[in-house]
């Protein structure tokens, strides 16, 4: 009748709706799954979407399952008797650094422990759409599997300010139809004429390993189907230290990196990556399904930050 979670952010998300399905009977008592949690941790992202970004707190919800949802914060405030047996324990919160401060003591879901791209705010890596000069140098980045299709539009003016304009993903593709999927979203004139140029699409070397069945590639594959990739690099630290130093305000505190809020899956999935645990320097690969638009922008960053050559030394330019 009753399923009781702690630390709900050590779950994922699946091991949570499967035990929650398993909530069922024919008594009287009313079917409920109630969770306590601190932000952060493996599940972070997921919860947070679940229970805190659809919903006012302290007021219920209806989810798109149908079911009722409410969250209720509960900071130190809330619990007099913690704060009376232990006066010291805010003392000790208030010693912690900033960022986990500010998730333990105020309850704050943007900022969480071993969030990875902890220089990321929205207010000041965030912005309106305008309209792209046409004298900008654009690229996309793609990262490509079954799983999900994930590619990210980024135009760079001529300060070498680089703006994340546009996104586009969907998962189950076979890559002619994701290479589809991404030249639609190419721009047009009223007669479909594209007049969006792009120098580069970037996407990772592994595109290039052939099959053992057809010996073709899917980079091959790719530009039978139009859409001709370059080949970016695919050394995992030093493309998080690319986007690092994108993100990295300068002196007038202005970002080298900025996102029309339009791409709502890139500002939603890059704060949410975390460290790995036994490599720090590098982004832990779970939860997966938070990856993918990081791994995009990661291959135009580290592309960004050490530019290479295509394989006959031009640069390629396409529509």
């Amino acid at each position: 009748d009753v399923v009781r979670f702690d630390e709900l952010t050590h779950f994922t998300e699946s091991q949570y709706l499967y035990l929650i399905s398993r909530v069922r009977g024919t008594g009287p008592c009313p079917k409920q799954i109630k969770s306590t949690t601190n932000p952060g941790g493996t599940g972070h992202l997921w919860v947070k979407r679940r229970f805190i970004e659809r919903g006012l707190s302290g007021e219920s919800f209806v989810g798109e399952d149908g079911m009722s949802r409410i969250f209720i914060p509960s900071l130190l405030d809330n619990n007099p008797f913690l704060a009376k047996s232990d006066p010291h324990y805010r003392d000790r919160l208030l010693a912690l650094p900033e960022r986990e401060r500010k998730a333990l003591l105020y309850g704050d879901w943007n900022i969480f422990e071993g969030q990875y791209f902890d220089e990321f705010d929205e207010k000041v890596h965030v912005c309106e759409p305008f309209e792209i000069p046409k004298d900008w140098r654009r690229y996309r980045a793609l990262d490509y599997g079954l799983d999900m299709l994930a590619c990210v539009f980024v135009a760079v003016n001529s300060l070498g300010q680089a703006f994340v304009y546009k996104e586009v993903g969907q998962s189950n593709l076979p890559i002619s139809s994701a290479a589809g999927r991404v030249l639609d979203m190419t721009e047009r004139d009223k007669d479909r004429h594209p007049t969006e140029e792009f120098y580069l699409t970037l996407a990772p070397p592994d595109l290039w390993n052939r099959s053992q069945e057809t010996g073709r590639s899917k980079a091959t594959i790719f530009g039978d189907a139009g859409l001709y990739l370059t080949k970016s690099n695919n050394d995992r630290e030093a493309g998080w230290l690319a986007i690092k130093e994108l993100l990295k305000l300068d002196s007038n505190g202005e970002p080298r990196l900025k996102i029309f809020n339009t791409c709502r899956e890139l500002i939603k999935c890059l704060p949410a990556l975390i460290r790995d645990e036994k490599k720090p320097t590098d982004c832990a690969t779970e939860p997966h399904e938070i990856t993918h638009y990081p791994d995009a922008l990661r291959y135009f960053a580290i592309y960004y930050h050490r530019p290479g050559e295509t394989s006959d030394n031009t640069p390629r330019r396409e529509w």
